[in-house]
């Protein structure tokens, strides 16, 4: 199984968001291994500064921030999209405890997706985080990304605006399966 994107050239998008991350001195990264998020994910690995986590589950991730919020650090939970759907009980931790939420999903179930399953979860992603008092904000191509996650680490960080940024499927490419 592979990414298709429409362009060929390798993405430079998870670069930004790192960089974006970086400025704003997001020191824990919960994830579940994700494709989408797998360049991400290989430099916080890779960064002193940074401390990448892995988790079993989606919701951990959740109340792994305010851990480490109430430790005096930010982070950034990283998954996708089929995984909102496990997070919607610990979803309510955030207004409870006020806590920065700022979470980058990577969306399945939509541009040129293959697997009938990623469908459901890809079209409510949003409404299920809205109902849940989270703001959402959207980057479907590379060139929007770093402004995207500037707003958003902002709002998530400075104004406790509990914040999701879905990476679209287009910008991260269809997967495919390949013989």
């Amino acid at each position: 199984m592979h990414a298709r994107a429409d362009d060929t050239t390798a993405p430079n998008w998870p670069d930004d968001i790192f960089a974006t991350l970086q400025r704003f001195d997001v020191r824990q990264v919960p994830y579940v291994p994700d494709a989408g998020h797998s360049k991400l994910i290989q430099r916080v690995l890779a960064s002193s500064t940074m401390r990448g986590i892995a988790l079993t589950t989606e919701e951990e991730g959740v109340a792994l921030l305010a851990g480490a919020w109430a430790g005096g650090q930010r982070g950034v939970l990283l998954m996708q999209s089929s995984g909102v759907g496990n997070c919607i009980n610990m979803l309510s931790l955030i207004p409870i405890l006020r806590f920065p939420f700022l979470t980058l999903v990577t969306m399945r179930g939509e541009w040129g997706e293959f697997n009938p399953w990623q469908v459901p979860m890809g079209s409510t992603t949003q409404g299920v985080f809205e109902l849940s008092g989270v703001q959402v904000l959207r980057a479907s191509d590379a060139a929007e990304v770093p402004a995207v996650l500037e707003a958003a680490a902002a709002q998530a960080y400075n104004a406790l605006t509990p914040t999701a940024v879905l990476l679209s499927q287009r910008l991260i490419g269809a997967k495919v399966f390949t013989k």
